[in-house]
């Protein structure tokens, strides 16, 4: 039976959010009740070096004020600092603290436990398939794809 065009978008959108679901109920039982996705699209955005609030909004596509907001928020649930950037007194220099680097930690591992769950429901061959298939329809002049989604490798 075919489907109907409408169903792949709906049909993708309720993959991402069933992994993404599991993967916060998961760091919820770990210790980090409080995560939300899109903090870990700030976290990720943030890198390992920092970065100013001016220039995490750039990198997720998101305001200077709802920058400020998300970093307020992981601040005071211990994932990020805040701090003067000592090149520039206006602004805000973010960096992960341990707490955060413990969440990213965890969560690649998690996610490692949720493709070798689709991997046995699926099957290694079909997943692989799956997964050549998505990178094929994925838009990207770079080795990883989706490099430039806002936050998620930088």
């Amino acid at each position: 039976m075919d489907r109907y065009g409408y169903e792949l978008p709906l049909l993708l959108a309720g993959a991402f959010r069933r992994i993404i679901d599991e993967l916060h109920r998961r760091l919820a039982e770990q210790g980090h009740p409080d995560l939300r996705p899109a903090y870990g699209f700030a976290l990720q955005a943030i890198g390992a070096d920092g970065c100013t609030v001016s220039d995490l909004g750039r990198r997720l596509g998101v305001s200077k004020q709802a920058a400020t907001k998300t970093t307020a928020k992981l601040a005071a649930l211990g994932y990020v600092d805040r701090t003067p950037d000592p090149a520039d007194a206006r602004a805000v220099l973010l960096t992960v603290t341990p707490h955060g680097r413990a969440a990213l930690t965890e969560s690649a591992r998690i996610f490692e436990e949720l493709r070798a769950e689709w991997k046995k429901t699926l099957g290694a061959t079909r997943l692989r398939a799956l997964e050549d298939d998505l990178a094929k329809l994925t838009p990207s002049e770079t080795p990883t794809p989706l490099i430039d989604l806002p936050g998620w490798f930088h």
